[in-house]
């Protein structure tokens, strides 16, 4: 039936996604991205495209995806979405198009149940609470019921420590040799990915995938035609993540347990391997300690010299030197010793890297400590020479797209840190949504400079006019928790809407009672400025107190920042404003996620109009009304209540 359709043809008013979908309405951005998708797919060639909110860009990727019928990948940012495209929208698509597509869904490893580590634990027996050993008597009951081992299948069971201990890593994955082999559910997954026409993955996949390939092993994702990356705005920050080096507290504390426990069913008659491990545990918890209280993101060069520091990594280092040297003769008693003595020494291998002396001007070595973890990081500055590479490797179409990826109306920065060649295709479509009528960008007069110690309870008094004004229904979106703990202390005596705080539940409930309650206010810092759809009247309103620059004390950005500047470029002009201003374009597109959408964005920072960069900003946004008396916005809001009575 489709065989003769191009792409933008199946989706205009005649074709079969209009036949099957009821109310479905063609729109050209959407046909455009289509026809630029197929185009790309046919001639091999790279193409960056951005998409405005409501332009339908998952549609337009799918249908010359499977009309091409090729092997496709599709990656995604997140796993909502990676789920949202397997379960709904690619079946959907594809019995539309009646093209028989084998389609396949694949995660990383974390995901899926190990049988054999379930075992582990069962036999182990050792829990922290009666209410945890309840959680794993219902774990192992689904076990027996599920078909794929999916740990989305039970989200609100397999919370973080249990999720640990019943699945697997690459470190203790004992593959072919492990006893539950010929049932293990990520081995089916991957098996089904290998066959499959169509595979959906997401960015943190695809990069473990290529960094596994890169240390010379096997490969986990099958070669594909076209590699489709939705949500590419996240990809420098995914790829310097997997193309670096870590190693975290966890690790150490799962091969202190798993080391034990291969010792009692392998070995048991070298006591002093089960002092080592306790020793190597101990050891971990002192370079917690040593690292200060609190959570904490330093250049690891801010501690090295600390005595504290110092003596509890030579422990460290020491203890797992040890425990590889008591272990390497044991491995032949069985593969738990085995793969326990490799880890061992790998992580030795790994923490004498992170540890030792600086890789140049390339990476920094930084770490993360949590309320009683830590974990150590080597993060490359650049990956775009990685990245290049890995796309050399797999000849392949590429398209990149996301609704936030160009500054300026330019791509410059993105295909820079991507390494993306000189030829690549580019196209940018606006939102089809009515910006100029549906919705007002504010920016009050006389607030103070963001730096002032005076600018937060300035923003929340200019924010409450606004907030009384749309009735509640309200983001506030913050760049720090400090702001957002101020905001929270601040509102809640004055407003007379409910009012919800990250962090005072998961972010899957907050917005779940956001939507029920219609008029609620929401507080939020990074992990609502993305990813984020309220449709209706129950989001009216997003607030943004400050340019979401990314600190500069960061050791990541900082280290960037010193080596733009060492070798004569602007860092603020090519890294930390374009990197501010797709974070900003984040936030807005919260606001207006549907054509009947109405709504006032509200900025506090008055940068936008004292600087000149202000202009960048300005010109990256939706082509919103700007106003700065906050009578416009009540008039706005009360026009609306007018429109509704």
């Amino acid at each position: 039936m489709t065989d003769h359709l191009t792409a933008a043809a199946s989706l205009d008013a005649g074709g079969p996604l209009a036949a099957r979908l009821e109310g479905f309405q063609p729109r050209q951005e959407q046909q455009a991205l289509a026809e630029a998708v197929e185009a790309a797919i046919h001639d091999g060639a790279v193409l960056v495209a951005e998409a405005g909110t409501g332009t339908g860009k998952t549609f337009a990727y799918l249908v010359p995806a499977l009309l091409s019928r090729r092997k496709v990948i599709i990656s995604t940012g997140t796993k909502t979405l990676q789920d949202q495209l397997f379960e709904k929208d690619l079946p959907l698509v594809r019995d539309a198009l009646e093209i028989p597509a084998r389609l396949a869904l694949l995660k990383g490893r974390a995901n899926y149940l190990c049988l054999h580590r379930m075992d582990m634990s069962a036999l182990e027996g050792r829990f922290e609470s009666r209410e945890e050993a309840d959680r794993f008597q219902r774990l192992y009951a689904w076990a027996g019921r599920t078909r794929a081992g999916d740990l989305a299948e039970i989200a609100g069971l397999a919370d973080p420590q249990l999720r640990a201990r019943v699945t697997s890593t690459a470190d203790n994955c004992l593959g072919g040799e492990c006893p539950r082999f010929t049932e293990c559910f990520l081995m089916e997954a991957r098996r089904r990915a290998q066959e499959a026409d169509v595979v959906v993955v997401n960015h943190h996949l695809l990069m473990a995938d290529w960094a596994l390939k890169e240390g010379g092993f096997g490969e986990v994702l099958p070669s594909a035609d076209a590699y489709i990356l939705d949500e590419a705005h996240q990809l420098p920050e995914v790829a310097a993540q997997f193309f670096g080096l870590s190693m975290s507290s966890r690790q150490l504390a799962d091969l202190v347990r798993d080391t034990k426990f291969a010792y009692f069913e392998e070995a048991g008659d070298l006591p002093e391997v089960l002092e080592t491990a306790d020793a190597l545990a101990k050891a971990a918890l002192d370079l917690r300690l040593a690292l200060g209280v609190g959570n904490r993101r330093a250049a690891w060069a801010a501690v090295a010299e600390e005595p504290e520091v110092d003596a509890a990594v030579a422990h460290l280092l020491d203890c797992l030197e040890t425990l590889a040297v008591q272990l390497e003769p044991l491995a032949v008693r069985g593969k738990n010793l085995e793969q326990c003595a490799k880890r061992a020494q790998a992580l030795h291998d790994t923490a004498t890297r992170l540890l030792g002396t600086a890789d140049g001007d390339e990476a920094v070595r930084w770490f993360e400590t949590f309320q009683q973890s830590f974990i150590l990081r080597l993060t490359p500055l650049d990956v775009a020479r990685q990245f290049r590479g890995h796309m050399n490797r797999h000849r392949a179409s590429w398209v990149f797209t996301s609704a936030t990826l160009a500054v300026g109306g330019q791509f410059q920065h993105f295909a820079l840190r991507m390494g993306l060649p000189d030829d690549i295709r580019t196209l940018r479509l606006d939102s089809p949504f009515d910006y100029r009528r549906n919705a007002l960008l504010y920016l009050p007069l006389g607030l103070p400079h963001p730096s002032s110690e005076h600018f937060d309870q300035a923003f929340l008094r200019a924010a409450l006019r606004v907030l009384r004004a749309s009735r509640g229904r309200a983001f506030l979106l913050f760049t720090s928790h400090r702001a957002l703990r101020f905001a929270a202390e601040w509102l809640r005596p004055r407003l007379d809407y409910p009012l919800l705080v990250q962090g005072e539940a998961s972010q899957a409930q907050l917005l779940e009672r956001f939507r029920e309650l219609g008029d609620a206010v929401l507080l939020g810092t990074a992990s609502f400025w993305e990813g984020v759809d309220v449709r209706g009247e129950a989001l009216s309103a997003v607030l943004i107190d400050r340019l979401p620059f990314a600190s500069p004390g960061d050791p990541v950005m900082q280290a960037r920042i010193d080596a733009m500047n060492r070798q004569g470029g602007n860092s603020f002009m090519q890294h930390q404003l374009p990197l501010a201003v797709i974070a900003l374009r984040q936030g807005v597109g919260r606001l207006i996620r549907d054509p009947a959408d109405r709504g006032v964005l509200m900025i506090g920072d008055n940068r936008l109009v004292t600087k000149s960069y202000g202009r960048i900003f300005l010109d990256s946004l939706p082509p919103v009304p700007l106003v700065r008396d906050p009578r416009d916005v009540e008039a706005f809001f009360g026009a609306e209540a007018t429109a509704g009575s």
